[in-house]
């Protein structure tokens, strides 16, 4: 039978001058006579033994001198007893960030295994400014502001901020997950053009494929299911000067989709500042830039079809899935990327060939 061990965390702690109190008494001294054993002012050992005054390092090794007991000890009640302090301060300021806490869908983070369930609301906003790496919802607000993040799609659709943050915090996590080497321009190009020779091959081979020529390049790819609520695709940023992350939603659950998005958020990095946060989401009319997104959307279309190629294809009049499948195997890509197009361009009905489109699903 296995030995089982259980942590005791208590929820107090013990105040140092109540063991020093103790000492006192055994020995038989006065905190006058303690304090000139010690050299220190008889004040100091009063405000100790009320909790007013800490015990510190110096102060720490003459009480060891005197009573017999390890410095380390001292300072290690002293350290204890302050650290509960400062939790029972918390404690009772957690009430804005609390209110912060349960806006946050905490039962998608618990369901992914992020944290368990919270016993309470001081429970909640620990767990949550841990998952997030910040110490308050104050700064929560300052290091996922929205200032330097750009959307691109309809503006019809709508994703809470705190949404997205959640959505980047998880991503980032897959991010630091995967060992990158050092951010490489030219090799990253490299890399691009040999996923899009991927595309056409068994999806979950193209993904692991993808994901480790970009590692090589320093750029990791997350590909992190959307929360509810969420109207995401895609999203391009830099975890360092050294490491960047294109994230991924796969929200329309079709390889074209998931492949644009790609290759767009590509573009972002390869183009465009590292300073920016770039989420194909929401909000499209809310510090949307435009030129770039623009710019990432022409890149992306012209790697996946040159333009020869695409005004080869848009000038056949009868587009049939035999001709759309030469056309893709020639080209070099999956066939679902030439239907998204055509459709994307209005050439083609949103209905047609759409079986041509490899379908995905997440694994519950």
């Amino acid at each position: 039978m296995s030995e089982i061990t259980y942590k005791w965390t208590p929820d107090y702690a013990i105040p140092p001058g109540w063991l020093l109190e103790e000492y006192l008494e055994v020995r038989g001294y006065s905190q006058a006579e303690f304090a000139r054993r010690c050299g220190r002012s008889p004040k100091l050992i009063s405000e100790i033994i009320a909790g007013k005054a800490p015990i510190e390092l110096g102060t720490a090794l003459q009480f060891e001198k005197v009573l017999g007991l390890s410095a380390g000890v001292w300072v290690n009640i002293e350290s204890i007893y302050r650290l509960q302090l400062a939790k029972e301060a918390e404690a009772k300021k957690v009430g804005a960030d609390a209110e912060w806490a349960r806006s946050v869908l905490i039962s998608e983070l618990v369901e992914r295994g992020c944290f368990s369930c919270p016993e309470s609301d001081v429970d909640l906003v620990s767990k949550l400014l841990t998952f997030f790496c910040v110490a308050s919802s104050d700064a929560w607000k300052t290091e996922y502001s929205y200032a330097n993040v750009a959307y691109r799609h309809a503006p019809k659709f709508r994703s809470d901020e705190k949404v997205i943050a959640t959505w980047l915090r998880l991503g980032e996590i897959e991010a630091e997950r995967q060992e990158c080497a050092p951010y490489n321009k030219g090799q990253f190009q490299k890399a691009v053009r040999r996923i899009r020779s991927l595309t056409h091959e068994p999806i979950e081979i193209a993904l692991k494929r993808a994901e480790r020529l970009c590692n090589e390049a320093g750029v990791a790819v997350a590909l992190v299911k959307p929360q509810q609520k969420m109207a995401l695709s895609g999203a391009a940023w830099w975890l360092s000067p050294r490491k960047a992350i294109i994230q991924l939603t796969a929200r329309h659950k079709t390889d074209d989709h998931l492949w644009f998005s790609f290759f767009h958020e590509a573009a972002h990095i390869l183009l465009h500042s590292k300073k920016a946060v770039f989420v194909d989401g929401s909000n499209g009319s809310n510090g949307s830039d435009t030129e770039q997104e623009s710019e990432a959307n022409k890149w992306a279309s012209k790697l996946l079809i040159p333009e020869a190629a695409w005004n080869e294809i848009t000038q056949v009049s009868a587009l049939s899935a035999k001709v759309v499948k030469a056309f893709a195997k020639e080209q070099g890509i999956a066939p679902g990327i030439v239907v998204g197009r055509l459709q994307h361009e209005g050439i083609l009905a949103w209905s047609h060939l759409n079986d041509l489109k490899v379908r995905l699903e997440w694994d519950s």
